[in-house]
């Protein structure tokens, strides 16, 4: 399978699984390797940042992941600015996921001020993959101040309905270039490879994991659907027709 590439890196998977929601650091661990992932993200606000007590990161081996924190429970610009620096001092990594919420009921993105701390971070040498809304002006906004990637919600985040606007993600797929992932949404298989299939380079998710009766199951199903939604989209599927269309030819049938 083709390689996913963001800011010059390479990763096998384009599956990109989150770290929170689990029932202890053990069932984080087993559902991180049962995923596939490479790349895993981590709430900077969220950890034992200086190891006093047992943290998260005990269970993410730094030698098989790429870690990707990001700027979770921010609500302006600013907080994610700071938490974002926060991230790279400690030694977590100069990538950031940055997430501004500007709706506490749907956990919508704040676009402006998420194109606000794009912008700052991207002069500061951060790689920024933004959490962002389906608008394609939004999304081209974003590219302009300097995004690696951008990461529009299939849903709202932590509602498992699945891709509700995949007219939008198309659009975002033929008008942008840079990487595409699908973030927030996603709530079983059928879904990640829904997503694929539209043309999205890879797909975050954390409670379509985490949520599900088994995880580790459940994280392996999603291994599974992310490679098969790709390979489908690499291989265009077939037109779709009103009427039958025999599978087999009629030239040269007995009669």
């Amino acid at each position: 399978m083709d390689a996913l590439v963001i800011a010059g890196r390479q990763f096998r998977s384009r599956l990109i699984v989150g770290t929170g929601k689990y029932k202890s650091g053990e069932e984080t661990a087993r559902a991180l390797e049962a995923s596939g992932a490479e790349m895993v993200t981590v709430a900077v606000r969220r950890v034992n940042l200086d190891r006093s007590k047992e943290s998260l990161l005990d269970f993410i081996d730094p030698k098989k992941y790429f870690l990707l924190p990001n700027t979770a429970g921010c609500y302006t610009a600013e907080e994610a600015i700071r938490t974002a620096r926060l991230a790279r001092e400690v030694g977590l990594s100069d990538w950031i996921k940055v997430e501004v919420i500007g709706d506490q009921a749907t956990l919508y993105p704040d676009v402006s001020a998420t194109i606000e701390a794009t912008r700052t971070l991207v002069k500061e040498g951060f790689t920024v993959l933004p959490y962002t809304s389906d608008d394609i002006v939004v999304a081209k906004r974003l590219v302009d101040a300097g995004a690696a990637a951008v990461m529009p919600l299939g849903a709202p985040i932590g509602s498992g309905m699945g891709i509700q606007n995949q007219a939008n993600i198309r659009i975002l797929r033929e008008m942008i270039q840079a990487p595409l992932v699908v973030d927030a949404g996603v709530g079983t298989a059928s879904d990640a490879a829904i997503a694929m299939e539209l043309g999205a380079d890879a797909v975050l998710m954390n409670t379509g994991i985490a949520g599900a009766h088994d995880p580790v199951l459940m994280a392996e199903a999603m291994n599974h659907a992310v490679a098969a939604g790709r390979a489908a989209y690499l291989a265009g599927r077939m037109p779709k027709k009103l009427y039958a269309t025999a599978s087999s030819p009629l030239e040269g049938v007995v009669r």
